[in-house]
This record gives structure tokens, sequence and C-alpha cells, in this order.
């Protein structure tokens, strides 16, 4: 089969379309002929070697990928999945491919009225949103959410989730028309992080309160920006590092707020707490996207040949919404 591997760590040109040996599903897994397979920013960290796959993973990138199953190892539930289902799925790894194997219990129907393609751009920002923002976070109807990136894959979930659910969301951005885009998405606010103060925003948009929930994408300083924008009894989630600098706490404030700061990652979990966060985002996201209340958000599509051109598109950080590669 045809996959996209990186040779060395690098710049995106490192990406080339190499042949490989075809996967073989093992016991309590399915074998995936790939449709196509969402980009993450984990990818664009994997490339440059700072995210290896974890151990048993294929050493290229891609974390999602939707597909038709065409092969169901030994061990699986008898009917739980068939040959010829139209699935996606959360992967360790390898999901740049023609083929990919992935544990049963990470695989998922493609949503009712989903296309296919764009069903690539979902299990990775589904499961990461709602372990974090309402598992962990405990996001509640009501409440206020604050999402750094809201027009990132990530954050267009983020944002549509909550208010599907109720709750209220002001959303960080990196120009106007990205602000707007998270407004047409939901948001009741949204921040042009490079012209105005987020904590400020928050304070207004929630006459001092302050959010219950953050998500917050890049760390460093932002953490302590957080904490001030934080209402008594709320949670940071942290879920990216793009600002590598060490986070300063005021520790004095996070007692007097009672708050909590919490680190989360999904990739390196064990592969039980990924099933079940499975499990939850199929019984509580699927339904969801099958009334239409909530949709995949796709920036662009390029084939899989075009990894390279991909990821500088993501790096360009002009994406507004997933991007995906096309496989077959």
């Amino acid at each position: 089969m045809r996959a996209v591997i990186a040779a060395q760590p690098g710049d995106a040109e490192v990406l080339t379309l190499a042949e490989v040996p075809d996967p073989q599903p093992r016991p309590g897994e399915v074998r995936i002929r790939v449709i196509a397979a969402g980009l993450n920013g984990a990818d664009l960290s994997q490339r440059r070697g700072h995210y290896p796959s974890p151990p048993g993973a294929p050493e290229w990138p891609g974390l999602e990928v939707s597909g038709v199953i065409d092969a169901v190892g030994d061990d699986v539930e008898p009917g739980l999945w068939n040959e010829g289902d139209l699935v996606c799925a959360l992967l360790p790894g390898g999901g740049y491919a023609e083929l990919v194997t992935v544990d049963a219990g990470l695989v998922l129907p493609v949503p009712a009225g989903v296309d296919p393609v764009e069903a690539a751009g979902l299990p990775e920002v589904a499961a990461t949103v709602w372990s974090n923002v309402f598992d962990l976070g405990a996001l509640g109807a009501g409440e206020t959410l604050l999402v750094h990136g809201g027009s990132s894959g990530i954050g267009s979930m983020a944002i549509q989730l909550a208010r599907a659910l109720a709750a209220h969301v002001i959303a960080t951005a990196g120009s106007p028309e990205k602000a707007a885009f998270c407004r047409s998405l939901g948001a009741e606010a949204a921040v042009d992080y490079r012209t105005d103060d987020f904590v400020a925003a928050v304070a207004a948009f929630t006459d001092g309160r302050g959010a219950d929930v953050v998500l917050d994408i890049v760390g460093g300083a932002y953490i302590a920006r957080d904490l001030e924008a934080l209402a008594t009894g709320g949670r940071i989630m942290s879920i990216a590092v793009r600002d590598r600098t060490p986070a300063a706490v005021d520790m004095g404030l996070l007692m007097r707020k009672r708050a909590r700061l919490q680190g989360t990652t999904l990739r390196a979990r064990p592969l039980a707490e990924r099933v079940a966060i499975i499990a939850t985002v199929r019984e509580h996201v699927w339904p969801l996207l099958e009334a239409g209340e909530v949709h995949p958000v796709i920036d662009s599509v390029f084939p899989l040949a075009d990894a390279a051109q991909a990821h500088r598109r993501m790096e360009s950080s002009a994406h507004l919404g997933k991007i995906l590669l096309r496989v077959s």
C-alpha cells in the first residue's frame, strides 16, 4: 500500500509517498480501507521529531480516518463490525495511508447525513472536546466556555457542542475574519487576540463572573491569563503547548478561586480509556451530528500525495476548520 512517511524530522518537504507493507488486523482489530485522513497539530509535531508514534503504531502520522472495513480480526465481538461497514476511527498513528488497522473499540459509524470524506475530520476533535470540555471539564448548561483557537478544528467543534448543549461561548481567534467565523458557528462573543485582551472581554461578557471552563491550546503565558479570566470554581483544560515557555501560575489566585488546572493528552491514554471516550462520543455527539445540530467544519481537502502542501496550509494558520487528505 501507499503511505506518507517522513524519512527524517524536518519541514513539510520531508513528507513523501512510499510503498509500505499492508497491515494485517491483530486479534480485536479491524482493517479499514481509507477514504480520507484528518490532519492534526500532533501530526506536525511528529513530523518535526517531537511526538513519535507510541509503541506498536506505524511510524507515519495520522490520528483519524474514514473508510470501509475490509477485514475483521479474531476476537472482535460478532456483529459489532462487518466487512463493508462505512466507518471512521481514532488511531494511535498511521492514518496517512491506504490501509489502517485499529482496535474495534476505537471505530465509529459514519454519522447519517455526513459525507464520508468529511467524517475523517470527526474522531479526534469530537473525542478531544467531549473528554476535556464535558467529561473532565464538566461544562454544564448555562455555564460559559472560553475556547482559544476557535476557528481551528478543535475550536469549531467546541463552539458547536457547547452551544448545542445550552452553554455560552466566547472564542479567541487571530483575525477579524476568524472571529467572525467563530460567531457564525455560534460563539456569542469572539476576540481577536492580536488586538484585544481576552481577559477583559471575558469579564465584560460575563459581567465580571468569569469563564467556567477554558479550553487552552497555547500554554505558556496564556495559563496565567486563563486563570485571571476564570470564574470561581472554574476549570482550565490544557490540551496543547504552542508557547513552550514555562507557565507561571499564581497559586494564591488558584486557591482563592478554588480552581482546577488540568493537562491532558488523548493519544497517550491507555487503550481502555480511549475506548471509553469513543463510547461516550457515540452516545452524546453522534446524535447531534445526525440531527444536523453539529457538523464537521472542513477547510480544505488535499490528495494524499500532497500531504506536504496540506501541512504547509496548517502551519500557515490560515485555515478555518479541519484539513483533510483524500486517500481513495
